[in-house]
């Protein structure tokens, strides 16, 4: 078993990571899928379909979610779906090179794949000052 992984972005964000992981990576270790919430979308009436995503890539070890943006709509609607039963961390930001960090150690559990995208991301942040 593993755990999988679900990120829920604003539109045209989630599946262009995830797209762009399978062009770098070729074979991702770990079952993902992008979930887009929509700018006028009903979060009550997303929940169906985000949970529907959500059972997809949980291989029976929980979900790690990464969503783009704290607070936002996609954020709220991640929320929700810790609230269903499934074992479920969130980490905000969500970027390529988080995705990648995490598709390098699918060995990791919930918890240790948790931390290794907040790291991921965060390492991730250069400031590149020119000489």
């Amino acid at each position: 078993m593993s755990t999988g992984i679900l990120v829920i972005t604003h539109p045209g964000i989630g599946h262009a990571l995830v797209d762009n992981a399978r062009q770098i990576l070729r074979n991702l270790p770990l079952k993902v899928e992008a979930f887009e919430v929509p700018f006028d979308g009903d979060l009550d009436a997303l929940l169906p379909a985000a949970s529907g995503a959500l059972r997809r890539v949980d291989a029976g070890d929980g979900v790690l979610i990464l969503v783009d943006m704290y607070g936002a709509p996609s954020s709220q609607l991640a929320q929700k779906l810790t609230q269903l039963g499934t074992p479920c961390k969130r980490v905000a930001g969500a970027s390529l090179p988080m995705l990648l960090r995490v598709m390098n150690y699918p060995e990791q559990d919930l918890a240790q794949l948790q931390s290794t995208a907040s790291l991921g991301g965060r390492n991730a942040v250069l400031l590149d000052d020119p000489l």
